[in-house]
This record gives structure tokens, C-alpha cells and sequence, in this order.
């Protein structure tokens, strides 16, 4: 393919993984039983840090809480879009303090907060695609809060069934590619039933579609630019994909985060303006 795909310099709110551990288990990819190698998370972390900078995006960190271990994890924290905030409230009650953490900075950057009403955590679930946001639903943030997102917001949200619980958030299963009213995407499609396969296959015809291992392997929960794509470096297939695609993958290595569930896109909340 031409050589025309083109980057969009990006802001990215992150959280330094000081305290990150599995403590508990909230989803099926966390045994507390399996120690997590701190200094490794943290090398792992400032590598994907260096890789967005290097890239021309800017970072910004928020300060981390010690009694909360999944604080790194920001992309869960909020949906920021056209410069408003909508908060989260998460389901476990263990990660419930984040909001505070996070609302806290958000108000010290100059956004005004507006709290979710119902289960809801962030994008996790809530995936911007050009003039769709695209909602996941069946494990964490409920249709209610689509409900919302759609009110604050004003964009169509589209509802997605999740029904496999090893992809617990949306942001696990798919990721958006380009920005733009005819912007494209990667899924898993086993990630959702059947309808909601359905509609991605009629709203995306050109859909890069990731096998099994891939999406196992976390390649869906990565982040685009709009021509280079952060991602798993186990992910070899899809990555393959994207690059006959003309997009340029920069693999990186978070496989300390998965032991928790996450990956290089829940490190990552983007603030759009």
C-alpha cells in the first residue's frame, strides 16, 4: 500500500505503576497467587511512556495512590471528549477510589467532572469512532451509562454485547485505527454475540479482524495515531495485518500488566480536546 497513512500528535493522561500489584481478583486473568515482577511492570511501562514521546505525543502522569494497585490502568478513570469529562464508577468496590484520584486531577487541569450515574469505567467501554461511540456492555459499564454518554456528549452511541469474560472491557476486544467519520477499526468478533457482530461487520466492511491468539495475546487492546499503532508485541499476526495496511506497528511489551488484564490501551487515557 501507498505510503499515506497519517499520524495525529495525541495527549495521553497516564499513571506511574509505583504500586502495582494483583491483589484481588476481579477479572479472569488476575491470581493473586502469581507475583507480579515490579521492577519489570515499571521498565515496561517507561518503555511504552519513551515510545509515545518518541513519537511526538505528549504525556501527561498523575500521581498514583498507594492502597490503589490498579491506578495505572487509566484508560478505566474516564471518557474524555470535546474537552468534557464524563467520570467513571467503577463495579468492583475496590477500584472505586480511583474516581476520586482521577476526578481530583481532572479539576486541577481546569475540566469540570461530570460523575456517572451508573456502572460506567471510562474507555474501557466507551471507544470514540469518528461520529459513532462505540459502548461495550455485559461485564462493567451498564447500558445506562450509554444512555448518559449519549446525553453529555451528543454523539450516537452504538451498544456492543460482550459475552466472553477474558474480554471483560471493550477496549480488550477492539480499537479504533483512524479518527474521522470514515475511520476503520480492529476487533475480535468472538469477543461479542452474535447481533453485535452483526452490526461492527455493517458499520466496518474493511475491518482488520484479529485472530483468537492475538486477541489473547492483548493486540486489541492497543493504540493508533492513525498510522503508527502501539501494540503487543506478541500480537505478530495482526500486527502483520495493520502493516500491509500501511500502518506502522510499534511493538512493545506489557506482559507484566496482563497479569492483571490489562494491556498497552489501559495504560493509556487520551484527553481530546
Amino acid at each position: 500500500m501507498p505510503d499515506s497513512r497519517v499520524p495525529r500528535l495525541r495527549r495521553f493522561l497516564v499513571c506511574e505503576p509505583r504500586h502495582f500489584a494483583v491483589q484481588y481478583s476481579i477479572n479472569p486473568w488476575m491470581h493473586p497467587d502469581a507475583p507480579v515482577d515490579v521492577d519489570l511492570a515499571r521498565e515496561q511501562w517507561q518503555a511504552l511512556i519513551r515510545a509515545y514521546r518518541d513519537h511526538g505525543h505528549t504525556v501527561e502522569t498523575v500521581e498514583p495512590v498507594a492502597a490503589l494497585p490498579d491506578m495505572v490502568f487509566a484508560a478505566n478513570c474516564a471518557l474524555v471528549l470535546g474537552g468534557r469529562v464524563l467520570g467513571s464508577l467503577f463495579h468492583a468496590p475496590e477500584r472505586r477510589p480511583e474516581s476520586t484520584a482521577y476526578d481530583a486531577w481532572f479539576e486541577g487541569a481546569g475540566y469540570e467532572v461530570h460523575r456517572a450515574e451508573s456502572v460506567c469505567e471510562g474507555e474501557g467501554d466507551l471507544v470514540p469512532a469518528g461520529r459513532f461511540l462505540l459502548a461495550g456492555t455485559g461485564f462493567r459499564t451498564t447500558r445506562e451509562a450509554h444512555r448518559q454518554a449519549q446525553e453529555f456528549f451528543g454523539v450516537p452511541v452504538i451498544s456492543l454485547q460482550l459475552v466472553d469474560p477474558r474480554f471483560y472491557h471493550m477496549d480488550t476486544a477492539l480499537f479504533v485505527l483512524d479518527d474521522g467519520e470514515d475511520g476503520n477499526i480492529a476487533y475480535y468478533p468472538e469477543a461479542f454475540s452474535p447481533g453485535s457482530r452483526a452490526a461492527l461487520a455493517r458499520l466496518y466492511p474493511d475491518a482488520v479482524i484479529a485472530g483468537r491468539e492475538d486477541a489473547l495475546a492483548f493486540g486489541l487492546n492497543s493504540v493508533s495515531d492513525g498510522r503508527h499503532v502501539f501494540i503487543s508485541s506478541r500480537a505478530k499476526e495482526l500486527a502483520d495485518q495493520l502493516d500491509r495496511q500501511g500502518y506502522v506497528p510499534v511493538p512493545l511489551d506489557l506482559s507484566e500488566f496482563q497479569k492483571a488484564g490489562g494491556g498497552i490501551k489501559c495504560c493509556t487515557q487520551e484527553l481530546r480536546p
